[in-house]
Formats: structure tokens, sequence, C-alpha cells
């Protein structure tokens, strides 16, 4: 199999990576803050281009500079775009693949656009998934990667982020998702809220060794109170004195962090699934573990979208 493209196009980031494919390794990489959201506004304010004409000079742009990193001429060669580049506001608007669907990326919808003159690239664009009330585009794609199938056992995938989503899995096929407004909620509160005034933003690196006791007590009182109520204590603490604002800062993300994992615990999965990197990594496995869920096993997320997108190139090949 040739090499391949792999660009996951979110709403407020955008990352281009160029795959060998026989080792899935990284060859050669490019992220920048152009998410689907920012590429649409632009475009909304220079209606002039064609749309997908002006999601493609993106695209053309980053290819270059991707060209320039490995040393060699990129042309001709296959890119798999997950995420919102197939929304209303992406490339072109695709229509979501229902519910259930397989996690091994069998029966997702793509779509093909064919090398043009302007545009010397095979495009396959994965469409997102939708249930009766929810939508994802993108987790599909890290889904297919995670090896997924666990038999008749029920389990569930959380993937952190801005908005989180708890996919349950049996027999192969995604029989739920749910998503959680976390991180979006989070920005809302610290940033624009009441409570925006008693807290501030903590620099320090996250990792396991320095989870601030605070988030832990904001997971443990978000998992077993009301958010609504709970969330008023982030101005108490600040107005009593019993924390000072960067406590603060973690303990709303533990209260909101907490909120959301709270459902788990009404359930009884045989095993629970962590897919995500990084910070957002060592903070919810701490917070599962605050709550009392121990059985967790982790995927890394970045591998799994490629490892998606290596058997999605493979099956349209």
């Amino acid at each position: 199999m040739e090499n391949f493209i792999s660009c996951d196009w979110g709403t407020s980031a955008f990352r281009l990576k160029l795959i060998e494919a026989g080792t899935q390794n990284v060859l050669a990489e490019v992220k920048t803050q152009d998410g689907i959201a920012a590429a649409y506004a632009s475009w909304k304010n220079n209606e002039t281009t064609d749309r997908s004409s002006f999601y493609l000079d993106i695209l053309s742009a980053h290819i270059k500079t991707l060209e320039t990193q490995y040393g060699q001429s990129l042309e001709n060669i296959t890119i798999v775009i997950s995420g919102m580049a197939s929304s209303s506001i992406g490339m072109l608007e695709l229509p979501y693949k229902e519910l259930p669907f397989k996690t091994d990326g069998s029966d997702l919808l793509m779509h093909t656009v064919e090398p043009g003159n302007n545009f010397k690239h095979k495009i396959l664009m994965v469409s997102g998934v939708r249930s009766a009330n929810d939508v994802m585009r993108g987790e599909e794609t890290i889904l297919a990667g995670c090896n997924a199938n666990n038999g008749d056992k029920e389990t569930i995938f959380i993937l952190p982020g801005t908005h989180s989503k708890h996919v349950t899995v049996k027999n192969g096929i995604v029989q739920e998702f749910k998503t959680y407004m976390t991180g979006e909620i989070f920005d809302l509160l610290s940033g624009k809220s009441i409570l925006s005034a008693s807290v501030q933003k903590s620099e320090s690196v996250v990792n396991e060794n320095e989870i601030d006791p605070n988030f832990i007590k904001g997971v443990t009182e978000g998992a077993a109170t009301n958010l609504l109520n709970s969330i008023f204590h982030v101005r108490t603490n600040q107005l009593f004195q019993q924390m000072n604002k960067q406590e603060n800062y973690h303990y709303l993300s533990g209260l909101l962090i907490g909120a959301e994992l709270k459902d788990i615990l009404k359930t009884n999965y045989s095993s629970v699934i962590l897919v995500s990197t990084g910070s957002l990594y060592q903070l919810y496995a701490k917070a599962l573990q605050a709550i009392g869920i121990n059985n967790v096993q982790y995927q890394n997320a970045d591998l799994a979208l490629i490892c998606g997108q290596s058997i999605i190139v493979e099956q349209y090949k």
C-alpha cells in the first residue's frame, strides 16, 4: 500500500500528516489553528470563490509545507479527511451514517473527490454518524482504529474533548453514543460567566504526578451533586478564601469532568476504554480512578486515527 496523507480537520484545529502506510509512521506533520470554523468564516468574508475550491486552497498550502519537510513532491498521493470537513460548514456536506455501524469502518459513508487540474490528489472524505438525537464527526474514524470488537461484552469508549463522546460497543457494533459538552462549557464558564473572575488558568504541564488535589475534589463533588448548584461553589470558594484562583480553575475542571463521568457509575460495562492523548488523558484517567472506576484500558487517539484512516485507504483502494 502506498503512503497517504492523513487530514484531521476539526472545528478549531487542523492536522495534516504524511503517513508511511506499511508502518503507520508519521513522516511529516503540520498542526495549525485553521479549523473548519475559521475556514468557514474566512470563506464567508470572501464568497467570490467556490467553497470547495477555497478549502482545497487551504489544503494545498499545508501540503506544500509537508513537501518542504519531507523534501519530495507529494503530488498524486491520496488524502483521507476525517472530522468537520464533511459538515454543514465544511468543504462539502455529507449525510450522516445512521446507527448502528460497524467499528471496523467497513460501512462508514465515504465520498471520493477525484484529482483535478488545480488539485492533484484523490480525496477520501469520511462522513459522520448520527443517532436519533446525537451526532459525531471524526470519532467514527478513531473507533475504526481501536480494534473495538470485544465480543458480546458491552464496552464503553470515552473520547474526551470539547464535545466528549461516550460510545457503547457490543459485538463490534456501535449501539449508542452520547455527547457531553464538557470542554465547551468549561471555556464558557471560565471565560465569560460570573465565575471567570474567580478562576485563573494554570500554565503548568499536567502529568500524573502533578494533578492538583482540587481537581480531584471537584471530580468527586461533580459526580455526587447537582452541577447547577456545585458550580456556584467556584464563586464562594474565592469569596470565602477557601481556594485561590488557580486552585479554583482546577476545581471547576474537575466538577465538569466528574459530572460527565457520573453516568458510567449507573451502568455495568465489562470494560471502559479511554481514547485520548496528553493532558486530557491524564485528567480523565485520574478522574475515573477518583470515582472508583478502575477497569480502565487506554488507547492513543492520535495513533487510532491513523490506524482507522489506514484501514479506510485499504478498503477503498
